[in-house]
């Protein structure tokens, strides 16, 4: 059964900052072209998480969008056993819905995961703003 990661980003502003911050990440000279989350536990549902989970991003108290979760790499930092979360590149907008901050990652099961943005649905060029408030008026 396949299970999916909800994870807060922190430091971005919307989700056009997370997506400029990944283009950046992806063009560092020196380094791998991937992105990956270095977290500090390995998911003990790691099986289930890698049959097409993806990472949910919550930004500013909103779900809006995911990834989809390619490996987790167990890695050491500083001598501490970690886990690197490495995703997809590709960003699929999500049906806006709030969701409460929280710390670290959580599982999130496929039946409370929002819907993805179908093309031709809702415009993709509405700012983020608008789409939350959309949201919070429920006409999303």
């Amino acid at each position: 059964m396949t299970l999916h990661l909800i994870k807060l980003s922190v430091g971005p502003e919307s989700l056009l900052d997370l997506e400029a911050w990944q283009k950046q990440r992806l063009k560092a000279k020196g380094k791998k072209p991937e992105l990956m989350h270095i977290t500090r536990h390995m998911p003990k549902r790691a099986a289930e998480v890698l049959d097409g989970g993806s990472i949910y991003w919550v930004i500013k108290g909103f779900i809006c969008a995911r990834q989809r979760i390619l490996e987790l790499r167990p890695l050491t930092v500083d001598g501490v056993a970690h886990c690197g979360i490495v995703y997809d590149k590709r960003m699929i907008r999500v049906v806006p819905r709030p969701h409460r901050a929280f710390q670290g990652w959580r599982y999130f099961d496929p039946k409370d995961a929002p819907q993805d943005l179908v093309k031709g649905t809702i415009d993709e060029n509405l700012p983020e703003e608008l789409l939350r408030e959309l949201t919070e008026l429920g006409l999303l």
